[in-house]
C-alpha cells in the first residue's frame, strides 16, 4: 500500500485561523510519502527516510500490545528516539482506538508490517512532515484525518486539507472551537494563479519555528479578536482577488500589521529585512521557516547576498 500526502503553506489567516478566520491556503508540489509492506512477524518496523533517502529514525513496535521495543535516532539538531517513538506511538494508538469506533480494523491483524515514510523536500522547511504523516496514517486506517489530528495534537487543521487537495483551498473552522468532536472543517476549492505570479516568491528563513508553542502564546491573550477575524477572512478573500502585485502589497501590509498588534511581534520584514523593495509576509509561526516575498528578478540576489540560500518561485512551490 501507498499513501502521499501534499505539504502545506499557509498564505493568509495565521493563528486566527484558530478561531474561524477564513484563511487561504496552498498545498505544496513537495510532500511526504507512506509505503506500507505486511510481514509475518507480528510487528511494526518503522523508518523514516530524508529527501536524500537516508534514514533519519527508526522504531520497533509490538504489534499486539502496541508498544515501542526499540528506537534509533539520527540527527544532531532536535528531539530524541524515545520522544518520537513515543509521539508516532501515540498516533498509532488514536488511529486504532478510531478505528474500532468504525470497524476498520486498523491493526488488528496477526501479521505485522514493515512501514517507511518518504520526505520529499528537507526536514526543516516546515511544509508540513507532521500533517502529512497524519493524513497517510488516517488513510492508512480508513479514520478521520481531522478528528486525528485534533485528538492526537490540536492545531486549526488547514494543513490535513491541504494535504488532501491539489488546488489553491478557503479553509475555515465552524463549530465550537473549544472541542474538536465539536469542530467542522470547511474547505473550498479556489483559483488562485494570478497573472503576477512571477513576482512572487518562497524565502526560506531556515528558522525552524515550533508551531505548538506559538498556538499556545496566542492563546494566553484570551482577548476578542472578533474584528480582526472579519477583516483577516476579508483579505483572504481580497488575495484572490488582486490585479496586481500593488494591489496584493497593500493586503500583506494590512495583514502583517493586524497580525503583529495580535501576537506582539515585529513584522519579518522590518524586522530582518528593512531596505528590501518588495513586501514580505510570514507564514503560519511568525519568525521561521517559509515567508512570502513580492519583488522581481532582483529578488533572489538580494536575499542571497543576505544569507538566505533557498529560494523558490511560485510556480516551483504551489501546485
Amino acid at each position: 500500500m501507498n499513501f502521499y500526502s501534499n505539504g502545506k503553506l499557509l498564505l493568509t489567516g495565521e493563528y486566527l485561523v484558530l478561531d474561524g478566520a477564513k484563511s487561504l491556503a496552498l498545498p505544496t508540489k513537495f510532500g511526504q510519502n507512506l509505503t506500507v509492506e505486511k510481514i509475518k512477524e507480528s510487528q511494526i518496523i518503522w523508518g523514516s527516510f530524508t529527501h536524500t533517502g537516508v534514514c533519519w529514525f527508526e522504531a520497533v513496535f509490538d504489534l499486539k500490545k502496541l508498544r515501542l521495543i526499540s528506537a534509533t535516532f539520527n540527527s544532531d539538531t532536535e528531539g530524541n528516539a524515545d520522544l518520537i517513538a513515543e509521539t508516532l506511538l501515540g498516533i498509532l494508538k488514536e488511529a486504532k482506538r478510531m478505528s474500532r469506533i468504525l470497524g476498520t480494523g486498523f491493526l488488528e491483524t496477526e501479521n505485522g508490517f514493515v512501514v517507511k515514510t518518504n520526505l520529499n523536500f528537507p526536514r526543516n522547511w516546515g511544509l508540513g512532515s507532521s500533517s502529512t504523516l497524519i493524513n497517510s496514517i488516517a488513510n492508512w486506517a480508513k479514520v478521520d484525518a481531522f478528528q486525528l489530528l485534533w485528538n492526537s495534537f490540536r492545531g486549526s487543521g488547514y494543513d490535513i486539507a491541504c494535504a488532501q487537495h491539489d488546488s489553491p483551498i478557503f479553509y475555515q473552522i465552524e463549530g465550537n472551537l473549544s472541542f474538536a468532536i465539536e469542530m467542522t472543517p470547511k474547505v473550498q476549492k479556489v483559483e488562485f494563479n494570478p497573472s503576477f505570479k512571477e513576482h512572487l516568491f518562497f524565502v526560506h528563513l531556515n528558522q525552524k519555528q515550533d508551531s505548538k508553542e506559538g498556538i499556545a502564546k496566542f492563546r494566553e491573550s484570551g482577548e476578542d479578536f472578533s474584528d480582526e477575524i472579519e477583516r483577516i477572512s476579508i483579505i483572504s478573500e481580497e488575495f484572490l482577488k488582486a490585479k496586481s502585485i500593488l494591489e496584493l502589497d497593500k493586503l500583506i501590509i494590512e495583514h502583517e500589521k493586524i497580525i503583529s498588534s495580535i501576537i506582539k511581534l515585529t513584522p519579518v520584514k522590518e524586522k530582518l529585512f528593512p531596505d528590501y523593495f518588495g513586501e514580505i509576509k510570514s507564514l503560519g509561526a511568525w519568525g521561521g521557516d517559509f515567508v512570502l516575498v513580492t519583488g522581481n528578478e532582483k529578488t533572489p540576489t538580494y536575499f542571497k547576498e543576505k544569507g538566505f540560500e533557498t529560494i523558490l518561485s511560485y510556480s516551483e512551490m504551489i501546485l
